[in-house]
């Protein structure tokens, strides 16, 4: 289908903005590009936000606790925020951790794992690892139930939170499910051999330009990207991994690798939900309040969340 009328006029207002040259482009100044810009609607209204500090594979990192309602013994999701490996951080993606937490019923610890090119790779996919480790010790402690945990990121986050399942797989941490957000699973060059790569490679937000410039910060040996905690979508095992949603954008280059990887799931046993939401880009979700969708797709996640925790609680109680 066409462009949702709604990401057109967005996408024409970020044509309207000088773009980077990613030629010369230093991380600092296009954080710092990011961080001024306008923000979205704030997401949805939670009983209590908590920032703290958790411990990471090289050492503390902050994080931030979101708590839907005062209730004892929640499920716990732990999500990585996107931006390439380079971008973002708990500020940036506080709607979408407000609205998953508000929907789902569970808790959201958002990571604020460590960033390329200043840690490079595999930095962030150690301390996802790492992260996600010291939530299944210290779950009682944040009121969690350890025995319900989930994963969950969207696009550079989304490669995080696919590592952490095949890294901890046989761990004795039972993850429940993986929510994952027009993910970036592929950093190798195979990845422009993708039909949405070619036909998205310009004019929908993310450029294969920016891609390039992200492996670029990322991975200071080229070849780290045939490692899969790189690019978990070559991973050749994915037998015994949790379950999975993967929601892709109909014009995001990321589309197809996404898509890729929930049917690999499939074919390994892996109950995998791969749903493309029409007519949007890569990043719609954070866009709350200017383009509906994003509330609908998250609400497709929450949904995919809250039914992972509710049949997990049942098949435990029988």
């Amino acid at each position: 289908m066409p462009l949702d009328p709604q990401a057109r006029a967005m996408l024409d207002a970020m044509a309207a903005m000088p773009s980077p040259d990613f030629a010369t482009l230093r991380a600092a100044d296009y954080r710092a590009a990011v961080a001024a810009m306008p923000g979205f609607a704030p997401g949805d209204s939670i009983a209590a936000q908590l920032d703290l500090t958790i411990d990471g594979a090289a050492g503390p990192l902050p994080a931030r606790l979101y708590r839907p309602d005062d209730s004892a013994g929640l499920p716990l999701v732990v999500y990585f925020h996107g931006g390439g490996f380079v971008l973002c951080g708990l500020d940036s993606h506080d709607n979408i951790c407000r609205s998953l937490a508000r929907r789902s019923g569970a808790l959201v610890l958002s990571v604020d794992y460590r960033l390329a090119p200043e840690a490079r790779f595999p930095a962030a996919a150690d301390d996802a690892v790492a992260a996600v480790r010291w939530v299944a010790k210290h779950a009682a402690e944040l009121s969690a139930d350890p025995a319900r945990l989930a994963v969950a990121g969207d696009s550079a986050g989304g490669n995080l939170a696919a590592v952490v399942c095949q890294q901890l797989r046989g761990s004795g941490i039972a993850l429940k499910h993986q929510l994952l957000l027009y993910p970036y699973l592929d950093c190798t060059d195979a990845a422009a051999d993708s039909a949405s790569y070619r036909d998205c490679a310009e004019g929908y937000f993310l450029s294969a330009r920016e891609l390039d410039w992200y492996r670029a910060q990322y991975l200071a040996n080229p070849a780290d990207a045939a490692d899969v905690r790189a690019s978990p979508l070559h991973q050749h095992d994915l037998h015994g991994l949790p379950a999975a949603t993967i929601i892709t954008a109909e014009f995001d280059p990321l589309r197809d690798q996404g898509e890729a990887y929930g049917e690999a799931l499939q074919r390994a046993g892996s109950a995998a939900t791969v749903r493309r939401w029409p007519g949007q880009f890569h990043g719609f979700m954070s866009m709350q309040g200017v383009i509906d969708a994003a509330s609908h797709a998250l609400d497709a996640g929450a949904a995919s969340l809250r039914q992972a925790f509710t049949a997990s609680g049942t098949q435990e109680a029988a």
